[in-house]
């Protein structure tokens, strides 16, 4: 049996321990995505803490401080809805109905957790903004696809696409206002409802710049709206469960690793 040298026992064991803090970490932004939800989105970091089932101390030996613990969780709910967004217009034939699915999803989104949601917009709790901004990023990155998606349509017309890139951060910064006025109103519209709105609204200015395309799709493609339980597109389920804090399958502890940190 071949012996397994020093230099290669220390390798292994120095890869099954940032295996077991990769774990880690992610049970701990799972822990403060459900401490946000149950305390709202100025939870403290005792409050994850506690919820996490350990102590503040190992807490801060995972991030640095609660900037650290923010951009972990803002990365974790940024993938949620990309992911989401992507899934909804999967399917889709003209871009209204692109149009109308990501709207409905994104507010759909925001209305199964609007703590999270606020968490990460706002940032409550944080002295300073973080050097990298998760909320700018995620926002040039769906300018950037919705603007792609008009392109795409409209050189598949033989029409001009100069200003498409305008249009698609417009359309992002449009609905993104809108979520936030909405989340924070108290006995506000439903999602599927506001979404509808949203979708004629952006949809109609969409088709005044397009006059002679005769718009961007059939007028009366309706999109995910007309969809099932508050206007979810097809195939992208709703309810509990489906919001920015849900998360994957929690990942087996490592094994051989002891778990005295908790």
């Amino acid at each position: 049996m071949p012996r397994v040298s020093t230099l290669q026992a220390t390798d292994r064991r120095t890869t099954r321990w940032e295996q077991h803090r990769r774990t880690r970490r992610a049970e701990l932004v799972d822990a403060a995505l459900r401490a946000i939800t149950r305390h709202g989105p100025s939870v403290g970091m005792d409050e994850i803490a506690a919820l996490a089932g350990t102590s503040k101390t190992v807490l801060y030996r995972h991030f640095a401080d609660k900037e650290e613990l923010y951009l972990a969780v803002a990365a974790r709910v940024d993938r949620r809805i990309v992911s989401e967004l992507r899934t909804a217009i999967t399917g889709t034939t003209t871009p209204r109905e692109a149009l109308a699915a990501a709207i409905a999803t994104y507010l759909r989104l925001v209305e199964a957790d609007p703590h999270v949601y606020r968490f990460v917009v706002h940032r409550p709790g944080l002295d300073r903004l973080p050097a990298s901004d998760p909320v700018s990023g995620l926002s040039a990155a769906l300018g950037d696809e919705v603007a792609r998606l008009i392109t795409t349509h409209l050189r598949a017309r033989g029409a001009r696409a100069e200003a498409t890139g305008a249009w698609g951060h417009g359309l992002i910064g449009l609905v993104r206002a809108a979520a936030d006025h909405w989340s924070g109103q108290v006995g506000r519209l439903p999602a599927a409802v506001l979404a509808e709105q949203l979708t004629a609204l952006a949809w109609g200015g969409l088709a005044a710049v397009l006059p002679e395309q005769g718009g961007l799709g059939a007028p009366g493609s309706s999109g995910a709206t007309s969809g099932s339980l508050s206007g979810a597109p097809s195939g992208v389920p709703s309810g509990p469960g489906t919001g920015l804090s849900t998360t994957p399958a929690g990942t087996a502890p490592v094994p051989g690793l002891e778990e005295e940190e908790r």
